[in-house]
């Protein structure tokens, strides 16, 4: 087992070369507008994961995917030409759900925020069904005292 901070090391490199690869080597027009946002190796060193978004519709994050897995091959082969591992790890591309995600809590805290807009105004709204403070204080008993005598 390699070390995980060398594994690490690997992964960011193996980041780079790939997308240096994309943006020289492989000409597939399917390929859109992608961008690389990790990557993780096994601590084997064994199979590389790498995750990537595509700025536009699902039609196209399709053909990027196809495009990707098409070209394997010849990104692996960039990758073993420029890392120093005995053996060249595997790549697997995975779109990365992070974008997706953070926009979905984006949504969910919008909706949070504006129903706690709408509590607020109810809650400025409304009157107290007796006194505002029903709580007899030492005050007003003693004022009361005073008046009776």
């Amino acid at each position: 087992m390699a070390d995980p901070a060398r594994a690490a090391r690997l992964a960011d490199r193996i980041k780079v070369i790939v997308a240096q690869a994309l943006e020289r080597r492989v000409k597939d027009p399917r390929l859109g507008f992608v961008t690389l946002t990790d990557a993780r190796v096994t601590n084997d060193l064994q199979h590389a994961t790498v995750y990537y978004t595509v700025y536009g519709d699902d039609a196209e994050a399709a053909e990027t995917r196809r495009a990707l897995e098409s070209a394997k091959g010849i990104l692996r082969s960039e990758v073993g030409r420029n890392i120093t591992a005995r053996l060249t790890p595997t790549l697997e591309f995975v779109p990365d759900e992070v974008p997706v995600n953070a926009s979905h809590l984006e949504e969910l805290l919008r909706t949070a925020k504006e129903r706690d807009a709408e509590v607020a105004t109810l809650a400025a709204e409304q009157k107290y069904a007796g006194e505002p403070d029903p709580y007899r204080r030492k005050e007003d008993t003693d004022d009361a005292g005073a008046s009776d005598e």
